[in-house]
């Protein structure tokens, strides 16, 4: 990445304040997968992914950029309309639209404490949200073309407010290319070391978090993104190469 483009990366970051860095993990973890239809770029999904990376919750993504059909008419069928954000909680077989009501219910059903005040009032964060997504310039809203559907979701290893692992989600967004999100924010000081900085000065890091835990098993390392294809058996990091592998695999 550029630094540049790096820069419009933290700019985003900045301007939504961080959120969706760090977790208080949810007391109660779902049992199933919960399913969100996504539009990277918009202000409003935004705010729900900040929250699932906070609860350090995991979702199956189904990317909605405007103007795509793959599964406009699957949430449709869910819920009664197509409208993003929308969360469909298999474990209450329930379908929530608008991104308070969606954390709302995250934060009452598995968080089981209240939402945070500081930064997350509704005014002020759906403000910086929007402010948030002006740098990208609308990159992760739109559709582009249908990128191969995989028989199986990719995974990908993120945090929101991860400035490389964004445009690896605009792409995935505008291509309707689902993939389960496996929050990976931070928890403790020592997660907030850069990866290279981290295994220098602390060899025998041990993280606390679920999905860091998992990361650091499967490949060694801590860093984001991270990218799992349980299709072919790839497993990549760094975004210019998750994106060249994506393009290559599933858009020509």
């Amino acid at each position: 990445m550029s630094p540049f483009q790096l820069g419009k990366h933290l700019l985003v970051s900045n301007l939504s304040l961080w959120r969706g860095t760090h977790i208080r993990p949810a007391r109660q973890q779902p049992e199933l997968l919960l399913e969100l239809y996504d539009r990277e770029g918009d202000p409003r999904c935004r705010l729900v992914r900040e929250a699932l990376t906070e609860l350090d919750i995991d979702a199956l993504i189904y990317p909605c950029p405007k103007g795509g059909r793959r599964f406009s008419r699957q949430i449709q069928d869910l819920g009664g309309k197509a409208q993003y954000p929308a969360l469909h909680d298999p474990n209450t077989n329930t379908v929530y639209y608008n991104s308070h009501t969606i954390i709302e219910h995250l934060y009452k059903e598995y968080g089981q404490r209240p939402q945070p005040t500081f930064g997350h009032g509704p005014f002020i964060s759906n403000t910086t949200s929007v402010f948030a997504s002006l740098p990208r310039m609308g990159r992760g809203i739109s559709y582009r073309q249908p990128g191969a559907l995989p028989e199986q979701p990719l995974e990908l290893y993120s945090f929101e407010s991860s400035p490389y692992s964004r445009p690896v989600r605009e792409l995935l967004s505008e291509y309707e290319i689902p993939y389960i999100l496996h929050n990976i924010g931070k928890a403790e000081w020592k997660d907030y070391l850069l990866p290279v900085v981290r295994e220098q000065l602390i060899p025998e890091y041990k993280p606390c978090g679920r999905n860091r835990k998992e990361l650091l098993e499967r490949s060694g390392r801590i860093a984001a993104p991270y990218l799992v294809d349980p299709n072919t058996g790839r497993e990549l990091y760094e975004s210019k190469q998750i994106i060249r592998y994506l393009r290559t695999e599933y858009l020509n």
